[in-house]
């Protein structure tokens, strides 16, 4: 069985590009944006707020959890979610890494 493409990138190659690509979406760009306005947890505003159809802001927020950007609490029927600050903690240093970087030729092209 042959290598697939992401296991031959560093392992921080393989996050950032998936921490890309699920900052990729605008509804989902939205949905943190919102969540970090708040400040709290939030259980069932986002239709309203970002005014995108339920069943695709519970794919947006599936996808922001599977990541652990988010976390999500079951309360009654409903389940709230809110940052997880750690993960963030960890993002912004991953992210402020890559961007940081220098070249040392400033003027290639």
């Amino acid at each position: 069985m042959g290598l697939t493409k992401s296991e031959i990138f560093t392992e921080e190659q393989n996050q950032l590009a998936s921490i890309a690509k699920v900052l990729g979406h605008p509804a989902r760009i939205a949905i943190l944006q919102y969540l970090f306005k708040l400040n709290s947890c939030v259980c069932g505003d986002l239709v309203t707020e970002i005014g995108l159809a339920q069943p695709t802001i519970s794919q947006h927020l599936k996808e922001l959890k599977k990541m652990d950007m988010i976390k999500g609490t079951i309360e009654g029927t409903s389940v709230c979610y809110c940052i997880n600050p750690e993960k963030w903690k960890e993002i912004k240093t991953l992210l402020s890494s890559f961007l940081n970087l220098d070249s040392n030729n400033q003027s290639c092209c």
